[in-house]
């Protein structure tokens, strides 16, 4: 007898579970799936890929979530991942929110007329830059400049296509080591609680394979919690999957922002719903939706229902 499959869509973030179950064969050994992992270069691609039903479960940040069930895409976000996972970085000789005594508007000002390098056209990164930008009257006066893959961003930076940067946590370390690239403001002052990524699966799947979706949030959180315990361990299972990075590159990602969870907490989607506003501004969506058109908690609730582990 076939063994049931399950296509899963991901990005090349290392700090996702992701690439914890896909190299610790989970997935596989414990529950006796065939897993199809695909790789995008932004969640929107991963929200087309449902779109088209050729993925079930994604690793997805929540604003092209909302931008795809706005338009209709049947997806639903039942297990949260990371909170905080955007950081804005610039060379070695721009002011810092430190050096700017905690303004972000002057961190902004000092690349007026210059270009931000950022992730895909509707990532959560791409919305959370160009709603400051526009907070600050800047939005007019400063590039934001989308890559469809956000790996290409530190060498855009260290060529001088861009002046600075917003993206994951992986993406400040890789820049650092290309060229010396550093935070300039931190993941906890572009956007608190920010839910960086979510477990989306497709409303077809939650329907009629209820108890999959439970299973692989329990393996989720068991990976969350390698993560957060046992993040040597964890960073040894990720270089030694993907080979072209070292385990303390690894490590290095896992300290930007150590927010790591299956939950979803009050905070989580509060923060997530205060961006509704921001996309109907920005002309992402065109509807008002509600809590309960993105999430569903009842899923998560039954295999985490105790506190959250995101600020441990």
């Amino acid at each position: 007898m076939d063994k049931p499959t399950l296509r899963i869509g991901h990005l090349s973030t290392f700090y996702h579970t992701s690439f914890i179950l896909m190299g610790t064969r989970w997935l596989e050994d414990k529950l006796g799936l065939t897993v199809e992992w695909s790789m995008f270069g932004g969640g929107p691609a991963i929200v087309d890929a449902f779109s088209r039903g050729e993925v079930d479960i994604g690793y997805i940040g929540l604003p092209p979530v909302m931008i795809g069930i706005d338009r209709g895409v049947p997806i639903i976000c039942v297990g949260g991942g990371h909170m905080e996972g955007t950081v804005m970085i610039g060379p070695p000789g721009c002011g810092t929110l430190e050096d700017m005594g905690g303004d972000v508007a002057s961190v902004l000002e000092q690349f007026r007329g210059g270009t931000i390098g950022c992730p895909p056209s509707g990532s959560i990164h791409d919305v959370i830059i160009r709603n400051l930008l526009e907070e600050h009257d800047l939005g007019r006066s400063v590039e934001v400049r989308n890559f469809a893959w956000a790996d290409f961003i530190p060498d855009a930076l260290a060529d001088g296509q861009v002046d600075a940067a917003i993206g994951t946590p992986p993406l400040s370390v890789a820049a650092a080591r290309v060229c010396g690239a550093k935070v300039i403001i931190p993941p906890s002052k572009l956007w608190p609680f920010n839910p960086s990524y979510g477990i989306i699966v497709s409303r077809e799947l939650l329907r009629d394979r209820r108890g999959l979706v439970e299973d692989f949030l329990r393996l989720h959180e068991d990976a969350s919690n390698l993560i957060r315990d046992e993040p040597e361990r964890a960073a040894r299972v990720v270089s030694e999957l993907v080979e072209v990075v070292d385990s303390d590159f690894i490590m290095q990602t896992y300290q930007v922002s150590p927010r790591y969870c299956a939950g979803l907490p009050r905070e989580y989607i509060d923060s997530t719903m205060a961006f509704v506003p921001v996309l109907r501004n920005l002309g992402y969506v065109g509807n008002e939706l509600d809590e309960s058109d993105v999430f569903d908690r009842t899923v998560i609730e039954k295999v985490h229902p105790g506190k959250h582990h995101y600020f441990l």
